[in-house]
């Protein structure tokens, strides 16, 4: 009985094995089909294409260098804006 054990137990650890391949490059697989997809969007609209810049625009920025950005822009005056007056009355 411990060795009709032993066998199930390496058959289904062999299945599990396999299923995982299996799902490792279904994975690879959509994942180059998304960059692909990516590339040629890329491509179409005139701009290069490139995985490492793609990331790093993707990136957070680092907390002290979007803070020192902020600083930045808030020493500089603000820009004009179009400022539109508006009347409101009250409705019984």
């Amino acid at each position: 009985m411990n060795t009709f054990t032993q066998i199930l137990r390496a058959v289904l650890f062999a299945m599990l094995t396999v299923i995982g391949m299996i799902m490792a490059v279904i994975f690879m697989a959509s994942t180059a089909l998304a960059i692909a997809i990516l590339y040629i969007v890329a491509r179409i609209s005139g701009r290069p294409f490139g995985i490492r810049s793609y990331w790093q625009n993707r990136r957070r920025p680092n907390p002290a260098q979007a803070f020192q950005e902020r600083q930045q822009n808030t020493a500089r005056p603000p820009k004009p804006q179009n400022v539109s007056d508006i009347e409101m009355r009250e409705l019984n």
